[in-house]
């Protein structure tokens, strides 16, 4: 995968970085990532992976723009209140990159769909805040042996995680948060959440999509990271690989 001279130009500050290069950049160029949900994780996330030159970006998310979204998911403006977010943001991802070969999916993913959904992709950024979308998303990028990138924000709490279930060490997204569809989720409408840590949360998202294309540093796989916005706290937490997870272990889900 060559690069033009105006992809050389836009990248360069990548390129010099001896951890990507231009070969990484063009590992870039060839990616193919899926960002379910376009909200509080994905629109940052989105505007970060565009501007890194991904070679193309599937936006999954059925949601309309509210005005209360406005607060923390930078991508939309005023104006794009009532507009739809996937396509929406595809809009801005051509304005951002026309590089990028973005698709635009208005849908709410289901368990039946994920496995054709993430079919072709590298990576997976989940960046959703319904519990059962979540499992859906997991079980489908574990069954396709796709890393799974997820996150989530809630208050002045955030998380961060890779997954990689199907290799021997590493957990999968099962054995972290257990097998339970029916856990009530509380959403942001209820419980509030700190705008600015979403930012936060969906460019660390976006960094760890461009590590799994383009290895950099320490692999992050079955590592957590938290984030405590009120205590200006980051910690990281090393996951075990649940032997008996019935995704990834010795169980019978699989």
């Amino acid at each position: 995968m060559t690069l033009s001279d105006e992809e050389l130009e836009r990248y360069a500050r990548h390129i010099v970085l001896r951890e990507i290069g231009g070969a990484g950049q063009a590992r870039l160029k060839a990616a193919r990532v899926l960002v379910i949900g376009a909200g509080g994780i994905g629109a940052p996330a989105i505007q970060y992976l565009a501007a890194a030159g991904l070679g193309a970006l599937t936006i999954v998310d059925d949601d309309r723009v509210d005005r209360s979204n406005l607060q923390r998911q930078v991508l939309f403006t005023t104006a794009d209140v009532g507009a739809g977010k996937a396509e929406t943001a595809a809009a801005r991802v051509a304005g951002i990159n026309p590089n990028v070969a973005v698709t635009a999916h208005a849908q709410r993913l289901t368990a039946a769909e994920a496995p054709a959904l993430i079919a072709g992709h590298d990576v997976v950024l989940d960046g959703t805040d319904n519990f059962a979308t979540r499992l859906a998303v997991a079980d489908a990028a574990l069954a396709a042996r796709v890393p799974l990138v997820s996150s989530a924000v809630a208050e002045f709490e955030g998380q961060l995680g890779t997954f990689r279930g199907w290799e021997a060490e590493k957990p999968c997204y099962r054995c972290f948060v257990g097998t339970d569809p029916e856990r009530e989720g509380v959403s942001c409408s209820e419980q509030g959440v700190l705008g600015a840590l979403t930012g936060i949360l969906g460019s660390l998202a976006a960094l760890e999509v461009i590590r799994a294309v383009a290895p950099f540093g320490e692999d992050s796989a079955g590592k957590l990271l938290l984030v405590d916005a009120l205590g200006l706290r980051f910690r990281t937490l090393h996951l075990p690989k649940d032997t008996g997870c019935p995704a990834c272990g010795t169980g019978t889900l699989r």
